[in-house]
């Protein structure tokens, strides 16, 4: 046996055996899977033996049997041998579990099941193959776009030029050929012209297909932007309620406060025997008689209420999502000029007063009028409102503060309307018609007056404790608002003539405008705060920079031809309109003009934030400069009055915070608009 190679490598034999039965079972391939699977566990080596032989025999065996050669026979017993070794029966038991499936697999590459992998799509897919009204196929779209993709492309139109060149200069081209040259050139120029027709036919699809899908993200804007305009009105509610609850638990705090302090000056009764005996030992001890004459401290001057801030706990931001200059609402305020207006926070609390002697506060977030404020007797002509404090200035040379938290207001319209009535007053309200708020909603809100003036309030601005007020008196009165009174009087004549005395202070004389003074000119125009720094301008065109810890002018800024009407300061900059016609930005670091601008009006309010500039400028548009891009633009009702076929007002006051942008106009309606 050491010449045969079957008992010298049997591994040989073990493989050839291997091979031969991965072809049995392969061949088998057709059959149902588990026709090894599912009897595995019966099946005995030796009946795997006798299976491979039969197909060992039938696959290599020879057709004749007459014609067998004693060399096959010796293989045959030679595998037989094989087959009976212990470790050859396990591999062949193991391969009898293997199914067919595997043994398929077995066969195919890795890139070979990696693209059947990728490419195999299920049915549910298949079925819901989306409808495509294109018609060109892919194909086509691909060919239409291949030549100017390539390098070959372009060789290509290179080539057919300049054979072009060839044929029109050679002179011995037949007739013939000169025709058939011309019809595959007109045959190849109309190919190209159907690629160039697939070609924009795919480029309108997809500017159909991108139209749909900014359609689309459209519509999912408005819902979301629906959504969060919700998500704000139940934040304003619950944060109404939160203070509302604030303002019970202290009510309840100062109720026990009192007891307790009543409980401690309450005499005990030992305390009330040792009076008692005392009495009776002398009762003419102290006469009663005096002292019932003398007033009590509290009916001869009134109890101030202390001002309380309560500030905002979240702040509205649905207005950044709108586009510049579109309108939120109108609101009929009121029936006569608006003179003064000012509001605390984008879709918060806003206050109003017109020519029609009447202050209102409003809801901007739904629209309707919460309540009146009376205790003037005349116009008012000055306001601001700083979270829940409101300050007012009127013709009856009168200041009054506000505490707007402590009006009886309910925001979700409970007054005796119906869940739809409060909606049409919040929302369906086209005509914007004037709906009467409930009686006395305001009369808990007045804290206490102030009284020094001799003329008209024109200009009033308070930060913190402090509050400064212009009047048609030519004075500033600084009041202290903890102690409710005046403590510094500042006269701008006074201070005019001190400047004219003084050669090295000659800027700040009085200096008369040149320009003839409309009765509507303010002497004091319009006022600023900071701490210790005071900015006014005044009748005269000049800007007057005070330290109230002095209470001199410490700068003065010379520019304006016309009376000052507005002004606005940050930490470097100072905004100031005038009658001039003129809007100008100064550098307070230096006193200099760093920017100017000019309208064909004159300038009646100015406000400035963060990125912009808006301005009423005697139109019916507000103008708006926009700082980051540098770029003037109109914003109002009459930006589209021509296409509305409308005739909106004049604008006389404006006020902006955070882009949200309100105007009063000539008629009494309030504007809100985002800028």
């Amino acid at each position: 046996m050491r010449g045969n190679p079957w008992s010298q490598t049997p591994s040989s034999a073990t493989a050839l055996l291997k091979a031969i039965v991965h072809d049995a079972i392969a061949a088998q391939a057709l059959q149902p899977e588990p026709w090894l699977t599912r009897r595995a566990n019966m099946i005995s080596p030796m009946t795997v033996l006798m299976t491979t032989s039969r197909s060992f025999r039938h696959l290599m065996g020879p057709s004749n049997a007459e014609g067998a050669s004693t060399h096959y026979q010796a293989a045959m017993a030679e595998v037989h041998k094989q087959l009976k070794r212990p470790t050859v029966q396990r591999s062949m038991f193991a391969m009898a579990r293997t199914t067919p499936t595997d043994i398929v697999r077995s066969k195919l590459s890795r890139a070979e099941i990696q693209h059947r992998a990728l490419t195999a799509l299920p049915d549910d897919l298949l079925s819901n193959i989306p409808d495509n009204d294109n018609s060109y196929s892919l194909f086509q779209g691909f060919q239409a776009s291949f030549p100017e993709l390539t390098d070959e492309g372009k060789k290509h139109r290179r080539r057919v030029s300049r054979g072009r060149k060839l044929i029109e200069d050679g002179t011995a081209v037949s007739e013939t050929q000169r025709l058939n040259q011309a019809k595959k050139e007109k045959a190849a120029m109309m190919h190209e012209f159907d690629l160039l027709a697939v070609r924009k036919n795919m480029a309108s699809s997809e500017i159909r297909e991108i139209d749909n899908k900014i359609a689309n993200l459209h519509g999912m804007r408005r819902i979301i932007m629906e959504r969060l305009a919700g998500l704000e009105q139940e934040e304003a509610l619950l944060e109404h309620d939160i203070l509302d609850v604030e303002g019970r638990v202290e009510a309840a705090q100062a109720l026990v406060d009192e007891a307790e302090e009543i409980a401690k000056n309450t005499p005990t009764k030992d305390e009330v025997d040792l009076v008692g005996d005392a009495d009776d030992h002398d009762p003419e001890f102290m006469s009663q008689s005096v002292y019932e004459k003398i007033p009590s401290s509290s009916s001869s001057t009134p109890t101030k209420r202390p001002k309380k801030v309560r500030r905002r706990i979240s702040m509205p931001i649905l207005h950044e999502h709108f586009e510049p200059g579109s309108s939120i609402r109108e609101i009929r305020a009121h029936k006569d000029t608006i003179t003064a207006l000012d509001f605390d926070a984008p879709f918060g609390v806003m206050v109003t007063a017109a020519l029609d002697d009447s202050v209102r506060v409003w809801d901007l977030n739904a629209g309707r009028c919460m309540g009146h404020l009376e205790g003037h007797t005349a116009s008012v002509r000055a306001l601001q409102v700083e979270d829940n404090i409101l300050a007012t200035g009127s013709v009856d040379a009168t200041i009054k503060l506000w505490d707007l938290s402590k009006s009886r207001y309910d925001p979700q319209g409970a007054g005796g309307h119906g869940e739809e009535d409060e909606d049409a007053i919040a929302f369906e309200n086209p005509d914007d018609q004037y709906v009467e708020p409930p009686q006395g909603s305001m009369d808990d809100c007045e804290l206490f007056t102030l009284q020094s003036h001799v003329g008209e309030i024109t200009a009033l601005h308070f930060r913190g404790d402090t509050l400064i007020s212009g009047s048609a008196d030519k004075t500033l009165r600084h009041w202290d608002l903890e102690k409710g009174r005046c403590i510094q009087t500042l006269d701008v004549m006074w201070a005019a003539a001190q400047a004219s005395a003084n050669p090295n202070t000659s800027d700040a004389a009085w200096r008369p405008t040149g320009r003839s003074q409309s009765s509507s000119a303010d002497f004091v125009g319009s006022l600023q705060v900071f701490e210790s720094a005071l900015a006014c301008g005044t009748a005269d065109g000049m800007v007057r920079l005070w330290d109230l810890r002095s209470g001199q002018v410490h700068r003065s800024l010379v520019g304006h031809t016309g009376a000052v009407t507005c002004l606005q300061f940050d930490d470097v900059h100072l905004v100031t309109g005038s009658l001039d016609r003129s809007i100008r930005i100064w550098d307070l670091r230096t006193g200099s003009i760093y920017d100017a601008y000019a309208y064909d009006n004159s300038i009646t309010s100015m406000m400035f934030d963060a990125r912009r500039i808006v301005s009423a400028a005697g139109e019916d548009v507000v103008k708006v400069y926009d700082k980051v891009e540098g770029r003037q633009w109109d914003c109002g009702a009459g930006v589209t009055a021509a296409e509305e076929g409308r005739n909106p007002s004049i604008v006389e006051r404006v006020r902006v915070k955070d882009g949200y942008m309100l105007e009063g106009r000539q008629d009494g309606i309030v504007g809100v608009w985002t800028c």
